[in-house]
């Protein structure tokens, strides 16, 4: 398990987008859209919290195997990480905030060690305590962003 916390990989994407834009100031109409984006983001997360706090399980993202309850309500409808969701969409708001294409690089660096690092891990530890139940969410809900699918099913015949 990733001993990492996401918001550090946050922390460091922010740092990075300051460096990679230095001396850039914000538009007026850079700075709305990045603060709706931002408005946006916190509610994601925030709603993800509240669902959380709602089924009295933990969001810790480095002790899965503390969950108590699979959550599939609030953004978790749309998508199994509103958490993290809302951390990249933060980093996307402080890129057009910071304007040009480079501060982009840190969000898709986010992105990248996020899905290919954390998740996985998250993903493993749920499956091991709720077996089918995370499962079927799984195969409902997309990883990142979309529309809530059907569960999977299989079919036999040929």
């Amino acid at each position: 398990m990733p001993k990492v916390p996401p918001p550090v990989y946050v922390a460091v994407g922010l740092a990075a987008q300051h460096l990679l834009a230095r001396g850039r100031r914000p538009t007026v109409v850079r700075s709305v859209a990045a603060g709706l984006l931002a408005a946006g983001s916190v509610c994601v997360a925030g709603g993800a919290a509240r669902a959380f706090k709602h089924k009295d399980t933990t969001f810790n993202p480095l002790e899965p195997e503390g969950a108590t309850a699979v959550v599939t309500e609030g953004p978790f409808r749309y998508t199994r990480n509103p958490m993290y969701v809302g951390m990249a969409g933060l980093l996307t708001a402080h890129a057009v905030l910071r304007g040009g294409w480079l501060p982009l690089v840190p969000v898709a660096a986010f992105v990248a060690v996020i899905d290919r690092t954390q998740i996985p891990a998250e993903e493993r530890a749920l499956s091991w305590s709720f077996g089918d139940a995370y499962d079927s969410y799984r195969s409902a809900a997309p990883r990142w962003l979309g529309p809530r699918r059907g569960p999977r099913t299989s079919s036999a015949g040929g």
